[in-house]
């Protein structure tokens, strides 16, 4: 399917058990099928754009999920990745930067300079926000000290929906 075939596209990535919940006896509680996009948990089955399995890398991950949003934002389409799931599911490995293996952010802003710097005919500047949602408060993460009270959804008169009082880096072209 292509990114911009379907407004909201769900990806489910499995986390392998940990060494310590292996210890403990754990074992994993539901099956899935990266060929089918199904998730069976129970008796319960739950189908998703795509499941990316237990044994699935960062890259994998990457390519699967947020490399066709990031072409399809350079073809002039909106593109957001949400990474949602309870304490301890994964997130922060995959959106992150681990020491064996790169998340999905430091991949995508790698692959979105790249892509810049292969574009001559146009000028480009690039403003980056971080947040989190936790508890249902915001947490800015480039500006730690601003309140979660301050930073507000809001849209504008064209329908664009944003964050205000959030930090932004900006990201200039070398001349």
């Amino acid at each position: 399917m292509a990114a911009e075939a379907a407004v909201v596209r769900v990806a489910v990535r499995v986390r392998p058990l940990l060494p310590r919940e292996a210890l403990r006896g754990h074992r994993p509680c539901l099956r899935s099928d990266a060929a089918t996009g199904e998730v069976e948990l129970g008796r319960r089955r739950f189908r998703f754009a795509a499941v990316l399995p237990e044994a699935a890398g960062q890259a994998a991950v990457y390519r699967a999920c947020v490399q066709p949003l990031l072409r399809a934002f350079f073809r002039g389409f909106n593109a957001t990745v949400f990474a949602y799931g309870q304490t301890g599911s994964g997130k922060t490995y995959t959106i992150g930067e681990a020491s064996d293996e790169q998340g999905i952010i430091p991949r995508a802003m790698a692959e979105t300079f790249r892509l810049i710097d292969e574009n001559d005919l146009i000028d480009y500047t690039v403003r980056v926000s971080y947040l989190e949602v936790y508890k249902e408060e915001f947490r800015d993460l480039l500006q730690v000290d601003t309140a979660s009270k301050d930073i507000q959804i809001r849209e504008d008169d064209k329908g664009n929906v944003g964050m205000c009082a959030c930090a932004q880096a900006t990201f200039l072209p070398m001349l």
